[in-house]
C-alpha cells in the first residue's frame, strides 16, 4: 500500500529519543556554526591561518560544548521522568481503585464505553508492572523501558557536529583566499540540502521544503555574517 507516495511499513521508528536527533540537529549545528565562523573571519580578511585555526578550534569547542550540553540535557529528561515514574509506582501500589478509575476516564474521553473502558482498566491493573507501563503511556507520554541514552546522545552528537563542522573547514586546509571561501559556502550549501534531504526521508515529507528550507537559512546566514566579518575588519584596520 502507499501513501503519499512512499510505501506503506508497519514497522516504526523509535522517534522518542536516542541517536537520530541529536545526531541530525548536531550536524547542523556544526555545519551552519563553522560556516559562519570561517566566513566572518574571512570577511574580516583574516589570514588563512588564522581562518584554519578559528574554523578548528570552533569545530572542537562547539562539539565538546555540544555533546556535554545534549548528556546534560537526556540525562536531566530522564531523571524528571523517572521521578514520575516512581510516584506512579507507588501510586498504583497504595491507591489501585483511583489509578484504575483514572485510566477507565482517559479510555472514555477517547470514546469508548464506560462499562468497557473500567472491564479495560481492571484487567490492565491485574500487573502492577503492565499498569505502570500504560499509565505512563498514557499519562505521561513515554514508554518506561525506551528512554534515551544519555552518554549515547552524546556521543552522536560529538560525532555529527565534528562531521558537519569539517565539511566547510575542508577547503581552508588545501588553499586559501577568496577561493576557499567561496568554496566553504558552496560545500555549506551542499551540506545543508543532504541534512534537508535526509530529513525529508526521515520524515517522508516532500523533499524540496525540508533542502530549500535548511539551505535558506544557511546562505541568509552566511551572508549576514560575511557582511558584519567585513564591516568589523574595515572597523580595525581603520
Amino acid at each position: 500500500m502507499i501513501v503519499s507516495g512512499y510505501p506503506d511499513d508497519d514497522h516504526h521508528r523509535d522517534v522518542q529519543g536516542g541517536a537520530a536527533r541529536p545526531a541530525v540537529f548536531g550536524a547542523s549545528d556544526g555545519l551552519v556554526s563553522n560556516v559562519l565562523l570561517i566566513i566572518g573571519m574571512a570577511g574580516a580578511d583574516a589570514s588563512a591561518s588564522v581562518v584554519r585555526t578559528a574554523g578548528i578550534a570552533g569545530l572542537m569547542a562547539g562539539a565538546i560544548s555540544m555533546a556535554s550540553g545534549e548528556y546534560v540535557s537526556v540525562k536531566a529528561q530522564n531523571e524528571l521522568v523517572e521521578r514520575e515514574l516512581a510516584r506512579e509506582r507507588k501510586a498504583i501500589e497504595e491507591d489501585p481503585e483511583e489509578e484504575t478509575e483514572e485510566l477507565a476516564q482517559l479510555y472514555v474521553e477517547r470514546g469508548m464505553p464506560r462499562a468497557q473502558a473500567l472491564e479495560m482498566a481492571r484487567l490492565l491493573m491485574e500487573n502492577p508492572e503492565i499498569a505502570l507501563e500504560v499509565h505512563a503511556r498514557e499519562e505521561l507520554g513515554v514508554a518506561p523501558g525506551e528512554l534515551a541514552s544519555p552518554l549515547g546522545a552524546s556521543l552522536s552528537s560529538f560525532g555529527a557536529f565534528v562531521a558537519g563542522a569539517f565539511v566547510p573547514l575542508v577547503p581552508w586546509l588545501i588553499g586559501s583566499g577568496t577561493a576557499a571561501t567561496w568554496a566553504s559556502v558552496i560545500l555549506g550549501v551542499v551540506g545543508a540540502g543532504t541534512i534537508g534531504l535526509t530529513l525529508a526521508l526521515m520524515t517522508k515529507r516532500p523533499p524540496w521544503r525540508s533542502i530549500s528550507r535548511h539551505v535558506f537559512i544557511a546562505v541568509g546566514a552566511a551572508l549576514v555574517t560575511y557582511g558584519i566579518g567585513n564591516l568589523v575588519g574595515e572597523a580595525i584596520t581603520t
